[in-house]
């Protein structure tokens, strides 16, 4: 499946526009102050853009951040100018074509902010695999993703690997896709639909299960919508099942063991956000 999303997101997709599910839109409206950041991405950077959720929580002035599936570095280049000169915003990817746009345009963003040197890093590497990366153990104040983890073929794996690079108080907080339940069988290996973050989708039950036998506190369901399926192919092989775009936060369990709060059900939940009618990246 790596190489399948590898092509599908390094070769098929030219485009957000070439995207066949709304899966990529942002699921609300951006703050002013992230509407003007986004003004400053290279054209190109933005235009290869397919994330789920805006991902820039408050107060990130100086603060050190990784992007898991950075992709061409849109969300690394947003938070690059959140976290300041002395932040840090680190980028990982697995993606060749999707690395080197990023790579092309890192010197042009430092110099659009007006940084002296860039305050960004691209790392090559498999988000289930981030204890192979040069990555210091519990140093990140937040991690970040964006319509990724529905790709990885070993969640649990990112899961834990997340856990052992925050900083005690850090946060994880990420948008990602979800199923209403586990996606069947046959449907998990169609490229198309893994491509377009659906066949990996984790049930949310599942999911609140990973997270919590990785050691983090009960998620904070930040924001959620339901998908809209805009062909009509994809729309007969999924048979009626049921898809949300999700922006959740995840941190570390308490140390004293306190019970865990229960977190909201996006599929039982009301969205104020109605689903789309057709693909809105970028």
């Amino acid at each position: 499946m790596r190489e399948q999303v590898r092509d599908y997101y390094g070769d098929v997709l030219q485009s957000s526009g070439d995207l066949k599910s709304d899966a990529c839109c942002e699921i609300s409206a951006p703050e002013p102050h992230i509407r003007d950041a986004l003004t400053h991405i290279h054209p190109e950077v933005a235009n290869k853009y397919y994330g789920c959720g805006l991902i820039a929580p408050d107060g990130l002035k100086g603060k050190r951040v990784l992007d898991l599936g950075c992709g061409t570095g849109r969300d690394v280049f947003l938070l690059a100018q959140l976290v300041g000169e002395s932040g840090e915003v680190v980028g990982v990817d697995m993606t060749d074509n999707q690395l080197a746009v990023a790579l092309e345009h890192e010197a042009w963003h430092a110099d659009r902010f007006g940084y002296a040197r860039p305050n960004t890093r691209f790392l090559k590497g498999y988000i289930e695999d981030l204890d192979q990366l040069d990555l210091e153990l519990g140093s990140f104040d937040l991690i970040i993703s964006n319509c990724v983890i529905n790709l990885s073929t070993d969640k649990p794996a990112v899961f834990a690997g997340v856990r052992h690079l925050l900083k005690p108080d850090g946060v994880m907080h990420f948008a990602d896709v979800y199923a209403e339940r586990a996606v069947p069988e046959a449907l998990r290996t169609d490229p198309v639909l893994y491509g377009e973050c659906l066949a990996g989708a984790l049930a949310w039950s599942d999911f609140l299960a990973i997270a919590e036998d990785t050691g983090f506190d009960a998620p904070e369901l930040v924001d959620h919508r339901p998908l809209a399926i805009t062909d009509e192919a994809l729309i007969e092989t999924l048979d009626g099942l049921k898809f949300v775009s999700a922006t959740v936060e995840l941190r570390t369990a308490p140390a004293n063991d306190a019970p865990r709060q229960e977190t909201g059900d996006p599929f039982t939940l009301k969205s104020p956000h109605a689903p789309s009618s057709g693909s809105c990246c970028g």
